[in-house]
């Protein structure tokens, strides 16, 4: 069968793109013809700085963000509150977050949400390493006071929401949740950053 493409690399090249998200095979045609047209140095940087996030990017050992070294700058920053954890999903998440300027705590990332459509246990995430934080304090990491639940308000959300709050229970620590001036089933990535800046510094304890 003839391909659509006059060339198989071109071919490869928009299979490629089109793989990613929101990226459908005209658009990965459109930006693989403009690639093309670009200095072959522009692309050899394009392609070494894809090629990095599988080989240089680290995660944070003390939250699992996003990072170039052991610990990420928010876990290093002697300034931030560590006696308040902001629980989210995701990297994205905490780039939302911080965006807002509102919080000046620290995170901890779980690396996804309970979803047993998609297959996704509690098991799959990173709760151990929440739990291990409140059971194992040290002097750099004490044991904090309060720890917010920052996950959508889907029903995926409230259900991660609902199985950490019954984690967290022996430990006596507060637990409290967004604000719902952000929806139900609405996701914390596509938030405004005034609404989800309200939400934190609104913040409420979690009820199940």
């Amino acid at each position: 069968m003839e391909s659509k493409y006059p060339s198989t690399v071109l071919q490869d090249a928009v299979e490629s793109i089109s793989s990613l998200p929101g990226i459908g095979p005209r658009s990965a045609l459109r930006l693989a013809l403009h690639l093309l047209r670009q200095p072959s140095e522009n692309i050899r940087h394009f392609a070494s700085a894809i090629e990095r996030l599988a080989t240089d990017v680290r995660y944070c050992k003390e939250c699992s963000m996003i990072c170039d070294g052991d610990v990420c700058h928010i876990c290093a920053d002697s300034k931030r509150d560590r006696s308040i954890i902001c629980v989210v999903e995701n990297v994205r998440d905490v780039m939302s977050i911080e965006a807002t300027g509102e919080y000046r705590g620290v995170y901890h990332v779980l690396g996804g949400i309970i979803s047993p459509i998609d297959g996704i246990a509690p098991s799959d995430l990173n709760i151990s390493g929440l739990l291990s934080r409140l059971s194992h304090p040290t002097e750099e990491r004490p044991c904090p006071s309060e720890i917010i639940l920052a996950l959508s308000g889907d029903v995926e959300g409230e259900t991660t929401a609902f199985y950490l709050y019954r984690q967290l229970e022996p430990f006596g620590v507060k637990v409290s949740t967004l604000a719902r001036g952000l929806g139900f089933g609405d996701n914390l990535e596509y938030a405004d950053s005034l609404t989800l800046g309200r939400s934190i510094a609104a913040r409420q304890p979690f009820c199940p």
